[in-house]
């Protein structure tokens, strides 16, 4: 089970990932193309060229952590930037590893519902 702190700081790897590559590859990734430290912890989240799998790499303080889900039906939403990397909150995350669109989520208003 996931279950960083709510401070826990949340990147995306942008565009098309590998998924053949495990620990070491994803975290040499974080270094080179995300510019950051795969033991800093901080979650970082890659996704497969096809968009159904997506593969989230963490350090929990003892140790790598590698965590995969795959979509039975759609795709993961995705970004495409220049910087090739977006930060996202743990609400956003957990968004995504739904198949919920992250960038638009809707609120409902509550005075509209009870009328």
């Amino acid at each position: 089970m996931i279950s960083p702190s709510p401070s826990t700081r949340i990147y995306l790897a942008c565009g098309a990932t590998d998924m053949r590559k495990g620990f070491n590859g994803l975290a040499v990734m974080a270094q080179q193309v995300l510019h950051k430290n795969p033991h800093s912890g901080a979650l970082f989240a890659f996704r497969g060229k096809r968009g159904d799998l997506v593969k989230l790499l963490w350090y929990d303080g003892q140790g790598m952590c590698l965590f995969s889900k795959r979509m039975d039906r759609g795709k993961f939403v995705w970004p495409v930037t220049k910087t090739g990397k977006v930060h996202l909150s743990s609400a956003q995350l957990s968004m995504l590893l739904e198949g919920i669109d992250w960038r638009r989520p809707e609120r409902t208003d509550a005075s509209l519902l009870a009328g």
